[in-house]
């Protein structure tokens, strides 16, 4: 005996009224963002919020908030959880003005690029980082990387997610040793100590093995080398021993604060540097953007 279609189960409506009230404050964030003269930035906005696990859960909070501020029935922890993201929402919000302020600077001739498949790619690879970031500074450098990697024709794609593995594996103190080098080229190591912590410890300490580490790690991860000459097709010429007296060696190992031989930034070191550790200009190393 067939069962009456009044008497057989009715799928339910919640679930789509569930992702209705979860769109609507998604689609006013992207609105907001992304409205008016900053229209063209809607698929950056969707792409950046998209990568960043919290923001849907918020999206949903505010959605069941909104519907039920009137009621007793919201879970006054969940009201909670939800006013400590107002904090991370804000800093959201901010970083992608001020990425949209300067990206305008560069006019309509970006547009293209902007709204590319392989940028957005980035976008997201990106705010994941930057949603993971422990402190402010790698925050700021991967929101100049992002920006840049928009606006400037200096490296392909695959180098920008080079760089941003490299923020998210490397610490302050290694990029302080970046920046020294970058500022003086040329410079040793004990000159980069001098510069960045002033008194110099004992060789045996921690401090001098950290410093051996944050030398040997930006080495080999092709950030600095040791500076060389080169012939005129930029192959490295290896040093002349000849005429060199061999002098019986030292009895003691080379100093972690060594002061005969300089440092320099690697040819993918000053691109890292050029697109993370300052802001964005029309030119860099006269490379039209």
């Amino acid at each position: 005996m067939d069962t009456p279609d009044a008497l057989q189960p009715q799928p339910t409506q919640a679930p789509a009224r569930a992702a209705e009230a979860s769109e609507q404050p998604q689609n006013a964030i992207v609105e907001k963002l992304s409205s008016g003269k900053r229209r063209k930035f809607a698929r950056f906005v969707l792409a950046a919020l998209s990568s960043i696990p919290w923001v849907g859960g918020v999206i949903s909070a505010a959605a069941s908030f909104s519907a039920e501020k009137d009621q007793e029935g919201f879970n006054e922890l969940e009201t909670l959880w939800l006013k400590g993201h107002e904090l991370k929402i804000r800093e959201l919000g901010d970083t992608l003005t001020d990425i949209f302020t300067r990206l305008e600077n560069f006019g309509d001739e970006i547009q293209e690029r902007i709204e590319s498949a392989p940028y957005l790619a980035l976008v997201q690879k990106c705010f994941r980082s930057w949603d993971a970031a422990d402190t402010d500074e790698k925050k700021q450098m991967l929101k100049n990387l992002i920006t840049n990697a928009g606006a400037i024709k200096l490296c392909p794609d695959d180098l920008v997610r080079l760089f941003i593995h490299w923020i998210d594996q490397y610490h302050e103190t290694h990029f302080l040793v970046i920046k020294e080098i970058y500022k003086t080229p040329g410079t040793t190591r004990g000159q980069i100590w001098d510069k960045i912590q002033g008194q110099r410890p004992r060789e045996d300490s921690a401090e001098a093995d950290l410093f051996r580490y944050l030398i040997r790690d930006l080495s080999m991860g092709g950030v600095i080398r040791q500076d060389r000459e080169t012939d005129a097709y930029g192959r490295f010429v290896k040093k002349d021993t000849k005429g060199v007296s061999h002098q019986a060696g030292s009895l003691v190992m080379e100093s972690a604060f060594e002061e005969s031989k300089p440092y320099v930034l690697t040819a993918l070191g000053k691109q890292f540097v050029h697109y993370v550790m300052v802001d964005v200009v029309p030119q860099i190393d006269g490379h039209e953007s």
